[in-house]
Parts: structure tokens; sequence; C-alpha cells
């Protein structure tokens, strides 16, 4: 058993979302799994195991949950199956709890899909407001809306970076709300200048995360939000982490059939920090 860690969708050399990276973890019993989960303390640690079903399976444990898909973790793990030598460029599929997915490996990148979105119930300003101490500046005219590429998320839109700073999560709120909804926390977000499409918040306390840096899952079904709300095209860029001095950077690639989106990627960057015996 090798224990790595790694940081994900890293934009500069102190940013990214960090990961556990565990390879040829077989005989690893779930038990165990979260104990080395909680130990190491990440957001997310991914397991890696030999399936008869994919290339690999991969199951993902926070502190203190298993969760069914994680973005990050994904790509730290096949990124580092590359860099480690266990694998080469090209196309593998992993089996989650979330499904069976298929890794695109380039030289420098890693790209995940994600399942078709799936668009759920829009909620009020007034239920929102009661996770949150500041008062919303919510955008004028955008929904917002639970989504999933394979984690249902509440999107939050907001009017302007500083309103997206000036969020101030009630945390005890969030948990007891997104339970009752069926979601793991709220992914704030606000419209991009420039090449960045998205500037983004993720909050998931149902699963021990406060703040994260960078969410692979989320910023998939946020990039299908935006075409569906705010701007049809094939690649978006996001960036996250910016308000916890972790800068992230998340690519988008859809697959298009005219306006109806087939396939969902989402890749970047990740590098190691060390290894462990």
């Amino acid at each position: 058993m090798k224990i790595m860690h790694a940081t994900a969708f890293y934009k500069e050399e102190h940013g990214g979302n960090k990961a556990g990276v565990v390879f040829f973890s077989d005989a690893l019993l779930e038990k165990e799994m979260q104990e080395i989960a909680a130990r190491i303390g990440y957001s997310e640690t991914a397991f890696v195991s030999h399936s008869d079903e994919a290339d690999f399976e991969v199951r993902f444990f926070t502190p203190t949950k298993e969760v069914n898909l994680c973005g990050h973790a994904t790509i730290a793990t096949f990124n580092m199956l590359r860099d480690q030598g266990v694998i080469q460029t090209g196309i593998y599929t992993q089996k989650t709890k979330a499904g069976r997915l298929r890794l695109k490996v380039e030289e420098e990148s890693v790209y995940m899909e994600q399942l078709k979105p799936s668009y759920y119930q829009k909620l009020s300003a007034q239920e929102i407001q009661s996770m949150f101490s500041n008062d919303l500046d919510l955008h004028p005219s955008l929904p917002v809306e639970v989504v999933s590429t394979g984690l249902k998320e509440i999107f939050l839109p907001l009017r302007s970076e500083e309103a997206l700073n000036q969020l101030r999560p009630k945390f005890d709120a969030m948990i007891d709300y997104c339970l009752n909804i069926g979601a793991i926390g709220v992914h704030a977000f606000c419209i991009g200048q420039g090449e960045m499409d998205g500037r983004s918040r993720n909050f998931a306390p149902v699963v021990g995360i406060k703040e994260e840096s960078a969410t692979g899952t989320s910023n998939g079904a946020l990039a299908c939000y935006m075409h569906k709300y705010v701007k049809k095209k094939a690649t978006y860029r996001m960036e996250q982490g910016i308000y916890m001095d972790q800068p992230s950077e998340i690519f988008v690639r859809l697959t298009l059939d005219e306006d109806y989106i087939e396939e969902v990627w989402v890749g970047g960057k990740a590098k190691l920090l060390k290894i462990e015996d």
C-alpha cells in the first residue's frame, strides 16, 4: 500500500485542493479506509483497487464518511497513476458508487467523465437566506437550483465577486436544510470576466467540509447550469479557492448534440506533494 499526498486543480504553486491517494488498497476493510482518510485529514482520500468491471475501482472517503464521487480526488488519482508509471496516456474507466465513468489521461492533465446533468427543484431566496448570516445579494435573473452531475448540490448565483466574498454560512442550518432536500451542500458562484467563466465557493458541511478550494463534480454541474441559463458553449474555465488563498483552476468540456449535453468532462492538473509508505 502506498499513500500519496497530492494537490489537484492548482492554479499557482500553493493552490489547488489536496487529496490523499492510496494505491493497491484491495485488502483494506472499509473501516480501515475511513480511519486512513480521517488521519490524513484532507477533504477526500481516494482508494484505488482492481476491478473486473473497469480498469480500476475507486472509493472516496472524507474524514467522516464515504461519498459516491469526488472530482478533485479523481483528478489527483489518475494524474498520480500516470506520473508513477502505472498507466500511460489514453482512455480509462473507473468504477465508483456514482457509476462507471471514463477518464481521458493526457500528458499534463486528466479529464473525468461525469453523469449527464439532472436539474431538480428551484429554491426561494427566503429559504436560502436561512443558511447565511449575511444578507445575500443574488443575481437578479438566474435561479437558485439543485443540479447534479453525480452529487446533488444547491447552485447559488450571486451578483458580484464582492457578494461572493461576503458569504457567511450558518453551517448547522445548512446541514439541516441540505439533508432535508437530499443535497450535500451549496456551490455559490458569480459570473466571471474575460477568459474566466465563473468564480465560486463550495460549502459541503453535510460531508464534513466547511469550504473546499476546488471541486470537480460541482464545477461540472456549474458548467451545465451555465449552458442552460447563461451562455451555450462547449468549454468552460472556472476559478475557485481564491477566498481560501488556494487559487484553483478547473476546466469543463461538454460534448453537445445541438443544445443537448451528451457528455460532461471535468479536468485539470495535479502534482505530488509527498509519498507515505
